[in-house]
Protein backbone atom coordinates (compact mmCIF):
# COMPACT_ATOMS: atom_id res chain seq x y z
CA UNK A 1 0.00 0.00 0.00
CA UNK A 2 1.61 3.03 -1.11
CA UNK A 3 0.97 5.57 1.90
CA UNK A 4 -0.35 8.91 0.67
CA UNK A 5 0.03 12.20 2.92
CA UNK A 6 -0.68 15.82 2.08
CA UNK A 7 0.40 18.40 4.85
CA UNK A 8 0.95 22.09 4.75
CA UNK A 9 4.35 23.04 4.00
CA UNK A 10 6.90 25.54 1.97
CA UNK A 11 6.70 25.81 -1.64
CA UNK A 12 10.14 26.82 -1.43
CA UNK A 13 11.51 23.59 -1.41
CA UNK A 14 13.49 21.57 -4.37
CA UNK A 15 10.77 18.73 -5.58
CA UNK A 16 8.13 21.88 -5.31
CA UNK A 17 10.20 24.19 -7.64
CA UNK A 18 10.27 20.78 -9.96
CA UNK A 19 6.67 20.65 -9.85
CA UNK A 20 5.82 24.16 -10.21
CA UNK A 21 8.50 24.34 -13.55
CA UNK A 22 6.19 21.71 -14.66
CA UNK A 23 3.21 22.80 -14.10
CA UNK A 24 4.65 25.90 -16.15
CA UNK A 25 5.96 24.19 -19.46
CA UNK A 26 1.96 22.22 -18.92
CA UNK A 27 0.31 25.37 -19.03
CA UNK A 28 2.48 27.21 -21.93
CA UNK A 29 1.97 23.94 -24.25
CA UNK A 30 -1.52 24.61 -24.08
CA UNK A 31 -2.58 28.75 -23.92
CA UNK A 32 -0.68 31.58 -25.14
CA UNK A 33 1.19 33.33 -22.48
CA UNK A 34 -1.43 36.41 -22.03
CA UNK A 35 -3.45 33.19 -21.07
CA UNK A 36 -1.58 31.96 -18.50
CA UNK A 37 -2.51 32.98 -15.07
CA UNK A 38 0.05 31.47 -12.99
CA UNK A 39 2.03 33.10 -9.47
CA UNK A 40 5.22 32.48 -8.86
CA UNK A 41 7.08 31.24 -5.61
CA UNK A 42 7.21 34.58 -3.94
CA UNK A 43 3.45 35.03 -4.39
CA UNK A 44 2.83 31.85 -2.52
CA UNK A 45 4.82 32.39 0.39
CA UNK A 46 2.66 35.28 1.53
CA UNK A 47 0.64 34.66 4.63
CA UNK A 48 -2.25 34.71 2.34
CA UNK A 49 -1.84 31.58 1.13
CA UNK A 50 -2.18 27.61 2.32
CA UNK A 51 0.44 25.91 0.70
CA UNK A 52 0.06 22.06 0.36
CA UNK A 53 2.32 19.18 -0.78
CA UNK A 54 1.37 15.66 -1.42
CA UNK A 55 3.67 13.10 -0.59
CA UNK A 56 3.97 9.15 -1.86
CA UNK A 57 6.22 7.44 0.73
CA UNK A 58 7.59 10.64 0.96
CA UNK A 59 8.27 12.06 -2.40
CA UNK A 60 6.65 14.85 -3.47
CA UNK A 61 4.01 14.50 -6.20
CA UNK A 62 1.77 16.94 -5.65
CA UNK A 63 0.52 20.73 -4.33
CA UNK A 64 -1.31 23.15 -4.59
CA UNK A 65 -2.06 26.37 -2.76
CA UNK A 66 -5.22 28.31 -1.42
CA UNK A 67 -5.60 32.50 -1.96
CA UNK A 68 -6.71 34.39 0.32
CA UNK A 69 -8.84 37.03 -1.56
CA UNK A 70 -9.45 39.30 1.82
CA UNK A 71 -13.55 39.21 0.74
CA UNK A 72 -14.42 35.70 2.28
CA UNK A 73 -13.12 33.73 -0.90
CA UNK A 74 -10.44 32.21 -2.19
CA UNK A 75 -8.76 30.87 -5.34
CA UNK A 76 -6.89 27.67 -5.74
CA UNK A 77 -3.68 28.25 -7.48
CA UNK A 78 -0.62 26.18 -8.68
CA UNK A 79 -2.51 22.70 -8.02
CA UNK A 80 -0.67 20.82 -10.02
CA UNK A 81 0.36 16.34 -9.71
CA UNK A 82 3.19 14.96 -11.04
CA UNK A 83 2.19 13.01 -14.30
CA UNK A 84 3.76 10.11 -12.29
CA UNK A 85 1.61 10.37 -9.99
CA UNK A 86 -1.73 10.73 -12.22
CA UNK A 87 -4.60 8.28 -11.37
CA UNK A 88 -3.90 8.12 -7.26
CA UNK A 89 -6.71 10.51 -6.71
CA UNK A 90 -4.30 12.72 -5.32
CA UNK A 91 -6.12 16.01 -6.87
CA UNK A 92 -9.75 14.39 -5.33
CA UNK A 93 -7.36 14.29 -2.26
CA UNK A 94 -5.82 18.24 -2.52
CA UNK A 95 -8.88 19.79 -3.12
CA UNK A 96 -10.58 17.95 -0.24
CA UNK A 97 -7.76 19.26 1.85
CA UNK A 98 -8.14 23.06 1.00
CA UNK A 99 -11.85 23.00 1.08
CA UNK A 100 -11.43 21.65 4.95
CA UNK A 101 -8.76 24.91 5.29
CA UNK A 102 -11.28 27.08 3.93
CA UNK A 103 -14.34 25.90 6.23
CA UNK A 104 -11.42 26.37 9.20
CA UNK A 105 -11.29 29.62 7.77
CA UNK A 106 -14.26 30.75 7.58
CA UNK A 107 -14.37 31.57 4.32
CA UNK A 108 -17.64 31.86 2.08
CA UNK A 109 -16.69 30.31 -1.39
CA UNK A 110 -13.62 28.81 -3.11
CA UNK A 111 -13.03 29.96 -6.95
CA UNK A 112 -10.65 28.98 -9.45
CA UNK A 113 -9.81 29.57 -12.95
CA UNK A 114 -8.44 26.63 -15.78
CA UNK A 115 -7.94 26.59 -19.15
CA UNK A 116 -10.48 24.91 -21.31
CA UNK A 117 -7.86 22.43 -22.70
CA UNK A 118 -7.85 20.32 -19.33
CA UNK A 119 -10.62 18.38 -19.11
CA UNK A 120 -9.28 16.16 -16.20
CA UNK A 121 -9.25 19.13 -14.09
CA UNK A 122 -12.47 20.36 -15.10
CA UNK A 123 -14.19 17.41 -14.81
CA UNK A 124 -12.35 16.72 -10.99
CA UNK A 125 -13.49 19.96 -10.39
CA UNK A 126 -17.12 19.37 -11.40
CA UNK A 127 -17.32 16.24 -9.94
CA UNK A 128 -16.60 17.98 -6.79
CA UNK A 129 -19.16 20.22 -6.89
CA UNK A 130 -17.49 23.80 -8.58
CA UNK A 131 -19.84 25.32 -10.81
CA UNK A 132 -19.15 28.03 -13.62
CA UNK A 133 -19.30 31.66 -12.61
CA UNK A 134 -18.14 34.78 -13.80
CA UNK A 135 -14.83 36.41 -14.24
CA UNK A 136 -13.57 37.25 -10.66
CA UNK A 137 -11.09 39.25 -8.72
CA UNK A 138 -8.45 41.09 -11.33
CA UNK A 139 -9.38 38.13 -14.06
CA UNK A 140 -10.55 39.59 -17.16
CA UNK A 141 -13.02 37.39 -19.81
CA UNK A 142 -10.66 35.13 -21.82
CA UNK A 143 -12.19 32.51 -24.15
CA UNK A 144 -9.40 29.75 -23.29
CA UNK A 145 -10.38 30.73 -19.84
CA UNK A 146 -12.91 28.93 -17.16
CA UNK A 147 -14.16 30.42 -14.42
CA UNK A 148 -15.50 28.46 -11.09
CA UNK A 149 -16.90 28.23 -7.90
CA UNK A 150 -18.40 26.17 -4.96
CA UNK A 151 -19.60 27.39 -1.63
CA UNK A 152 -17.60 26.33 1.30
CA UNK A 153 -19.61 24.44 3.69
CA UNK A 154 -18.78 25.64 6.91
CA UNK A 155 -18.86 23.30 10.03
CA UNK A 156 -21.27 23.07 12.54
Amino acid sequence: MTAVTIAEESPRQPAVIRLLELSDAYAASLYPAESNHLVDLSQLEQPTVSFFVARRDGEVVGCCGLVEAGDGTAEIKRMFVDPEARGLKLGKLLLSVLEAKAAKLGLTAIRLETGIYQPEAIGLYKASGYVECAPFGSYLPDPLSLFMEKPVRQEA
